[in-house]
């Protein structure tokens, strides 16, 4: 796999993680409406806490696993228990069953990308680490850009959620062969091991990446929040059927395919991460603390507000992972391990948001909650070093 020409391996992680994502994306938002089918509201949020749980034990055990293994072989052993674990949710009838396959699934689901973050990596050079981290998560944007639709259309205005967790199995077969076909000779650097508290420490001592991951824990929350209750409340307050909701989410996700690449450009070339990302928060925490004064029933008005928001979370997230992909390298799994827990972490986080909220709001105005959180994140954002 060394020999092969740079550009090409990029080009080519960037194709496996676009089928990754969609795989991933065409049931995301309608997770919760499936599990609310054998699960009342409080309890859909339960599964979604114990699933970032068991995604935060993982990753903690993830990069010694893959040090004794290898990346390669670690990440074709996840993405059978993948294809093992759907096929399960495809075919479960218990509701305890089909919480445990959902548990076990949003793990995996994590561990698979943190293997193609390794990928990538290794072959990324600091100097365009913003082109290339711009152009992967455009890729993988796509997938979250034409994967509501796709859900959508195999929901078919109906309750036949199964229909996207089928279509999502069927993606992992070519993710794959992908990998396999491109990656069984990938050779591994010479991992960094660090336990757990070693690691905290080691976080902790570097300023710059404790804001960051201050900063992404934030951002991780609004996307964790968004996609588990968004799409309820479009649907269940607003009174939008499925495929309005498809509609307003494909304008919402319009600005990761549009301004991710060349937002990455700009920090390679001309400016630091630091002004842009504060830029994104301000936007985004702005533009969410507009919803709940949306009362309209127009599609057009919903996807307009909802890109808004989007617009500003781009420009957040694709500047902190330029960053930290310029400051740390493939040797660093345990250090990239811990930045992805911030994932499964604001999985954890978004549900008690809520029932905190709604101790003392009603549910449209926690969108007012959610865009004072945004704002947080300019703190962090601010303390950071500019790379520049």
């Amino acid at each position: 796999m060394n020999s092969v020409p740079r550009s090409h391996t990029i080009y080519t992680i960037a194709v496996i993680g676009f089928i990754y994502t969609l795989h991933m994306v065409l049931p995301m938002y309608s997770n919760s409406s499936f599990l609310s089918l054998f699960a009342d509201e409080k309890t859909v949020g339960f599964i979604y806490m114990a699933s970032a749980a068991v995604s935060i034990f993982f990753f903690l055990f993830a990069s010694s696993i893959i040090r004794r293994f290898g990346n390669y072989a670690t990440s074709i052993t996840l993405v059978c228990i993948q294809i093992v674990l759907f096929y399960g949710l495809v075919t479960a009838q218990s509701s305890t069953t089909i919480a445990i396959l959902f548990i076990l699934q949003s793990a995996v689901v994590s561990l698979i990308s943190l293997t193609l973050d390794i990928f990538l990596e290794k072959y990324t050079d600091g100097g365009h680490a913003g082109t290339i981290r711009g152009l992967y998560t455009t890729t993988l944007n796509a997938s979250w850009l034409i994967g509501p639709m796709i859900g959508s259309m195999l929901i078919n205005g109906m309750d036949n959620y199964r229909n996207t967790y089928i279509a999502a199995l069927a993606m992992l077969f070519p993710l794959l062969y992908l990998i396999h076909k491109n990656f069984p000779r990938f050779k591994d650097p010479n991992y960094i091991h660090l336990s757990p508290w070693q690691l905290v420490k080691h976080i902790s001592s570097n300023k710059n990446w404790s804001c960051l991951f201050f900063a992404n824990i934030i951002l991780q929350t609004f996307y964790a929040w968004m996609v588990i209750y968004s799409p309820i409340y479009l649907n269940t307050v607003i009174g939008f059927g499925w495929s309005d909701i498809a509609i307003i989410l494909t304008i919402m996700l319009i600005p990761f395919v549009v301004v991710q690449y060349p937002l990455g450009k700009l920090a390679d070339r001309k400016y630091g991460e630091k002004e842009i990302m504060v830029i994104g928060f301000i936007i985004m925490g702005v533009a969410t603390m507009v919803l709940p004064f949306i009362t309209s029933h127009n599609v057009a008005i919903w996807g307009i507000a909802l890109f808004l928001t989007r617009v500003g979370a781009a420009a957040a997230e694709i500047m902190m992972e330029t960053y930290f992909f310029k400051t740390v390298s493939s040797r660093d799994s345990a250090v990239l391990g811990l930045f992805r827990i911030t994932r499964p972490l604001s999985n954890f986080i978004a549900p008690l948001v809520t029932g905190f909220g709604l101790i003392f709001m009603s549910h449209n105005f926690l969108f007012i909650l959610i865009g004072i959180i945004s704002l947080v994140g300019i703190i962090p954002a601010m303390m950071i070093k500019d790379t520049k």
